[in-house]
């Protein structure tokens, strides 16, 4: 056996070992567990789409276990299926912890289950499209898409909630306003969702700040401050745990995190 092949084993026998005492954790801690899950969440289920998540990813694998079950607990309560094609949440890691992160889809999902709009979306505005808006006491926007010749290069997003009641409202960032709303105030900007579905996440972030000045329940408000946060314990309320804040340097070339440190018992807002 060559040295590549030697390599390659011993990646393969660590990573079965990590998966390995992640099922054991999930089997120890199974009564806690299930405790935390709402009524309509099966333990068995959740376990399973746990350990298909976190074996399918060698990075959460050397994140500390509680942090990545803090952040599944925070997906499976909020009914949201984290790292799929679906696009409903994600599991990020940074340094040794993991960050929950709500996806665009997660966030329409969630806006839709409180019965309060009509109809509510996103869309990108590309240079060759027809598009108008105004603020005001009376809101404008058209936005009709050049189905002639190449709509071009996005410049912006838009979102858009048209409420049950009768009321509406819209909200636009250029694109540029998208990046640099990323850069400071995602702490994985670098890594995750937002290198590899950037357009999902620029219609996320105008989205969510649209929804800021949406007449949401508390319910949903709690919902909304669950998403991008890091945590080191799980409870049957995730939204009532502090959120723990992270330090770090980021290696500007790749992304990755040299060093962090972990702040327990904060409740720092995040912005998107």
């Amino acid at each position: 056996m060559g040295a590549k092949e030697l390599i390659q084993k011993k990646q393969e026998n660590k990573q079965i070992s990590a998966t390995s005492n992640m099922n054991m954790l999930l089997q120890s801690m199974a009564g806690a567990i299930k405790k935390a899950l709402p009524a309509q969440i099966n333990s068995e289920r959740f376990q399973r789409v746990a350990l298909t998540a976190f074996s399918s990813n060698q990075k959460l694998q050397q994140c500390d276990p509680i942090s990545f079950l803090a952040a599944m607990m925070q997906s499976a309560q909020l009914g949201l299926e984290p790292n799929t094609p679906l696009g409903q949440a994600y599991l990020i890691p940074y340094g040794k912890q993991v960050q929950f992160q709500v996806g665009y889809k997660g966030l329409l999902e969630l806006a839709q289950r409180s019965g309060q709009f009509k109809s509510i979306y996103s869309h990108e505005v590309r240079e060759n499209d027809e598009f108008e808006m105004e603020y005001g006491l009376n809101q404008k926007l058209v936005h009709k898409p050049n189905l002639k010749q190449e709509r071009g290069e996005v410049i912006g997003y838009y979102a858009c909630y048209h409420l049950t009641n009768g009321g509406e409202s819209m909200f636009f960032m250029t694109k540029d306003e998208i990046i640099n709303f990323g850069k400071s105030k995602s702490k994985t900007f670098n890594n995750g969702p937002w290198q590899t579905d950037f357009d999902a996440m620029a219609k996320k972030t105008v989205l969510k700040q649209l929804l800021k000045y949406a007449p949401l329940s508390i319910e949903s408000q709690k919902f909304m401050s669950m998403d991008e946060t890091v945590k080191s314990d799980i409870s049957a309320n995730m939204d009532e745990i502090n959120n723990d804040t992270v330090d770090f340097e980021v290696d500007i070339q790749t992304g990755e995190v040299i060093n962090d440190i972990v702040v327990e018992n904060t409740n720092e807002d995040e912005a998107n």
